[in-house]
């Protein structure tokens, strides 16, 4: 398979988007760590395999360098780094102070940014490549996750700067995600027919499924991107309609036009 004998890491690898990416990979062949703060309910496990999970509390000093010795001890290299942790609650910027955007920001942004520099020394004796997990709230307003749009979009500007720094080494991909339907999508979008309704806003019609991300992870990661580097990769399907196409009188007036009623 197109990553026998490789060796992964999955931030935030135990539940969602996260454990999505971790599946594909064990699909593809590679040997996976997942971390995150606590263990996983249940194994993250696809095909008759398991990953291996580290504890790690990823904004803790020293957490990312202790994070990767213990991933070369155990397997002896890396080759593929994915930073997928991350997240934030909603919350207005007049609410909550300065304090918690700040670690929204630092989780978002200043942990990829150390687990890197962390994984670069093992990344670069395997040619291999870095994924980060971004989102279409980098490229677009987001009221109710200000801090976290801006971390996201410093993410993929960042990414762009490894890929120029670090090549022809090491390369390093953004995945930038739209809406994924996960355990915690109710929290988000409410009840079935919320999570209906809004998947019904994409052109695709529908939310991604986390392995459908993890499938866009591993393609990054395998030598089929090969000549892919400080590349962002929209896995949105299809964006988010423009409101004003909803609102325009003008719409109307053309599809009677089309339809011959006027």
């Amino acid at each position: 398979m197109e990553l026998d004998g490789r060796v992964a890491v999955v931030t935030g690898g135990t539940r969602g988007v996260g454990a999505g990416i971790a599946r594909a990979l064990l699909r593809a062949g590679a040997e996976v760590v997942v971390c995150a703060r606590r263990p996983p309910e249940r194994p993250v496990a696809e095909a008759g395999r398991e990953a291996v999970f580290e504890p790690a509390d990823l904004r803790r000093p020293d957490a990312a360098t202790d994070l990767v010795t213990r991933v070369l001890r155990r397997h002896g290299r890396l080759d593929a780094l994915v930073n997928n942790a991350g997240g934030t609650p909603y919350r207005l910027l007049d609410d909550g102070g300065p304090e918690r955007h700040a670690k929204v920001l630092e989780l978002n942004l200043t942990v990829p940014l150390t687990v890197s520099l962390a994984a670069r020394p093992a990344l670069l004796a395997a040619r291999g490549s870095i994924v980060m997990i971004g989102s279409v709230s980098g490229t677009r307003p987001s009221p109710g996750s200000a801090a976290y749009g801006a971390a996201k979009a410093g993410l993929e500007n960042l990414a762009r700067s490894m890929a120029v720094e670090w090549a022809p080494e090491i390369r390093v991909n953004t995945l930038v995600l739209g809406m994924v339907r996960t355990e915690l999508s109710h929290l988000h979008y409410g009840d079935a027919d919320g999570i209906a309704a809004v998947g019904a806003t994409v052109p695709l019609g529908r939310l991604a499924e986390p392995s459908e991300i993890g499938e866009a992870a591993a393609f990054l990661a395998s030598d089929r991107a090969a000549y892919v580097s400080g590349a962002s990769l929209l896995v949105h399907g299809g964006g988010e309609r423009p409101a004003f196409l909803d609102a325009a009188t003008v719409n109307s007036r053309v599809k009677e036009d089309r339809d011959g009623s006027v």
